[in-house]
């Protein structure tokens, strides 16, 4: 049992000080008309270093100790809401805290070669900070209201990261320039892709802002320990007017739009406009992980009240919690679904990867949701179970992902394309970037030892034990077809030559040291920490054991069953299988040229399930329809008001004027009867 160790705040507020201390420090300097970008560079990767440091002792006080790191200040930011400025770090946010700022560190040190001589670099490096800064407020926040904060910091950052190159050249833009589908485009410009970021995600904010007043309404306190601590009586406040499920939903709401989970992908697949660094950064550390921590933090919270509550007398408690999880679960798995399939078929280097990241962001969340169902059981394990999944598979693909795009970031530059089909023969020229890919795709692709196995192998089980088998198997599918894309794309990029001729005469060279360095990195500990499993494992589940509302230490392992000797079996034959079929040089161009139903289904998932276009048409032409009748209504309140009521008062003032023509008789008649007409209704209205 973990001791709750009480502290100062500022001692541990580093963890997110210090990266918004960077990003002040490099505005002043902007303002100073200091413009040395290495200076920029420099400040700005320290300070995220800095949180990296304070982050990973206090991973060992938290791990090693076995303490509760709670530092708030004595005195109120707020006095009405009595909100504390400090930290909360038990085992869950002091892992996220560890994962997230050395991940962003080797993703800032990146970014001093990647953004050398960029038009934009001193106000990158501004938001970078800025970003993490933010990111590590919401993991290691005491309460709502200071989460809310990095929430909406992040939401801004991604903002103004992925709208970067503002200018909208046409080499920065996503999709095919032209392309449409239903008639509306499919392909987008910084700014819009910035955009568009922020309208989706803040849709979503909206039911968080709502949640955390209500939360408060009820609990009184914006405390985060307080609110799991109270969670039976108001949860149970809820549930015996039948509006648990619901107020979940909507609280809920934010972390699905943040995580891209279904119908909110869309933002993230069109994220990939901004630097290549930046989306390492959303895609790997920040911003979406924002939605799954998010779920880490209160499922547990929500399952434990849950059972509470039904304790208090309010029964229907359980069954609500249970329809909110399933909701969950099925948006997780029709999401990661989609997004598979989507992969298969797209053939732009960064699209691909986004196309994964919002499908693991949904083995993510099905694994959490999954072990809510268990809530009707009361099995405490279970749920402790899905928060070893979920959190080992944010590790994995946090890892894995942050390599893969800083991979696409040199690939990029080196063929001055986005499509992979100019891209080829990379091995020749680029060993240590080519085993870099590998060792993380592989992990990708849930291939043993690598850790994307451990974490694929727990979510598979966790969803398994929920025996929603429909869930099951749509999970199981997509687990195959990530098999299938990611071979794909890195046998075409690195053992194939590039299908345009002029990319092939190119010559290509090993990336610089400052950006091979950091994807290196990751591609290692892909292996590395799938290796040392046992051992990593072991701090992993104990983090999870001493996460707030979790009451049993989970198992590390996944059982090796034959369903798991089955699944891989598949997974590394499906490997083998796509890699030949690309190194052998076959075509499956002819099989669409030769079949109406494989062009078909190509179109469809080329064309992303037309989710896109039916965003268009339902939201974005139906609001410009009532945007335009509410136009003509204000237009004809404007008419009335400044020229029907003036004319007719102009009218009236002539037709009398021409009546009475300064007769004093006639005026003092129309007073006399004015007068009466008020007395008389004045008497009716006295009776």
């Amino acid at each position: 049992m973990a001791t709750i160790v009480h502290a100062y705040w500022l001692t541990w507020s580093w963890t997110w000080l210090a990266p918004y201390l960077g990003a002040g420090l490099l505005a002043l300097m902007w303002l100073a008309g200091i413009r040395n970008e290495k200076a920029y560079g420099i400040i700005s990767v320290l300070s995220v270093l800095a949180s990296a440091l304070v982050s990973s002792a206090a991973l060992y006080y938290v791990l090693a100790d076995h303490e509760v790191i709670y530092a708030t200040s004595s005195w109120y930011w707020d006095q009405v809401l009595k909100v504390h400025v400090g930290t909360y770090l038990d085992g869950l946010s002091a892992i996220m805290a560890t994962v997230v700022s050395w991940l962003s560190f080797l993703i800032d040190l990146y970014s001093i070669d990647y953004m050398k001589g960029d038009w934009g670099v001193q106000r990158y490096f501004f938001f970078i900070s800025f970003f993490v800064g933010s990111m590590m407020l919401v993991v290691t926040a005491s309460n709502l209201i200071l989460m809310f904060v990095g929430w909406e910091g992040t939401g801004l950052a991604s903002y103004a990261l992925i709208g970067h190159w503002y200018t909208d050249e046409k080499e920065y833009w996503v999709g095919v320039p032209g392309s449409t589908a239903l008639g509306k485009p499919m392909y987008f410009e910084p700014s819009t892709s910035g955009i568009r970021a922020m309208l989706f995600t803040r849709v979503g904010d909206v039911g968080f802002l709502v949640g955390m007043t209500g939360v408060f309404a009820l609990v009184g306190s914006m405390s985060i320990p307080t609110i799991a601590s109270s969670a039976g009586s108001w949860m149970s406040f809820l549930a015996t007017r039948g509006l648990l499920t619901a107020f979940l939903f909507i609280f809920t709401l934010g972390a699905l739009a943040k995580s891209a989970q279904f119908p909110f992908t869309e933002w993230l697949v069109t994220a990939m406009t901004g630097p290549t660094p930046v989306s390492a950064l959303i895609h790997a550390a920040t911003m979406v992980k924002v939605g799954v921590y998010y779920m880490l933090r209160f499922a547990p919270i929500f399952f434990v009240g849950a059972l509470v509550a039904s304790s208090l007398g309010a029964t229907a408690a359980v069954a609500q919690v249970h329809e909110y999880f399933f909701i969950v679960a099925s948006l997780a798995a029709v999401t990661l679904f989609m997004m598979a399939t989507m992969a298969i078929v797209n053939h732009e280097f960064k699209l691909i990867l986004a196309f994964s990241t919002a499908e693991y962001l949904g083995y993510m969340i099905l694994a959490v949701a999954a072990g809510g169902l268990a809530v009707v059981t009361a099995n405490y394990s279970a749920m402790a179970y899905a928060e070893m999944a979920g959190l080992t598979m944010l590790i994995a693909h946090a890892v894995f992902k942050a390599a893969l795009f800083l991979v696409a970031g040199y690939a990029l530059h080196a063929s001055e394309s986005r499509f992979i089909d100019d891209m080829g023969n990379f091995w020749k020229y680029m060993k240590g970037t080519g085993v870099s890919a590998w060792l993380a795709g592989l992990s990708l692709a849930a291939v043993p030892p690598f850790m994307g196995f451990f974490g694929k192998e727990l979510v598979l089980s966790t969803v398994e034990r929920a025996e929603v088998y429909s869930l099951y198997a749509l999970a199981v599918v997509a687990v195959v077809f990530t098999a299938a894309y990611i071979t794909r794309l890195l046998v075409r990029v690195f053992h194939l030559p590039p299908l345009n001729k002029e990319s092939e005469e190119r010559h290509y060279h090993e990336a610089p040291l400052l950006m091979l360095i950091p994807y290196a990195i990751l591609g290692l500990a892909s292996i590395a920490l799938g290796l040392a499993w046992l051992y990593v494992g072991y701090w992993v589940a104990a983090g999870v054991g001493e996460t707030l509302s979790i009451k049993v230490t989970p198992p590390y392992m996944p059982p090796i069953d034959l369903t798991t000797i089955v699944i891989t079996a598949v997974v590394l034959v499906d490997i083998i299988g796509v890699a030949l079929l690309y190194l052998r040089r076959h075509s499956l161009v002819y099989l669409l040229e030769r079949s109406s139903a494989l062009r078909a289904i190509h179109s469809f998932l080329f064309n992303r399930w037309y989710v896109n276009s039916a965003i268009y048409y339902l939201f974005l032409d139906s609001f410009a329809g009532l945007s335009w009748l509410l136009n003509v209504i204000n237009r004809a309140i404007d008419l009335f008001y400044h020229y029907v009521l003036p004319k007719a008062g102009e009218l009236t003032s002539r037709g009398l004027r021409a009546l009475f023509r300064g007769r004093t008789d006639y005026i003092l008649t129309l007073y006399l009867f004015m007068l009466v007409v008020v007395g008389i209704m004045i008497f009716m209205a006295w009776r």
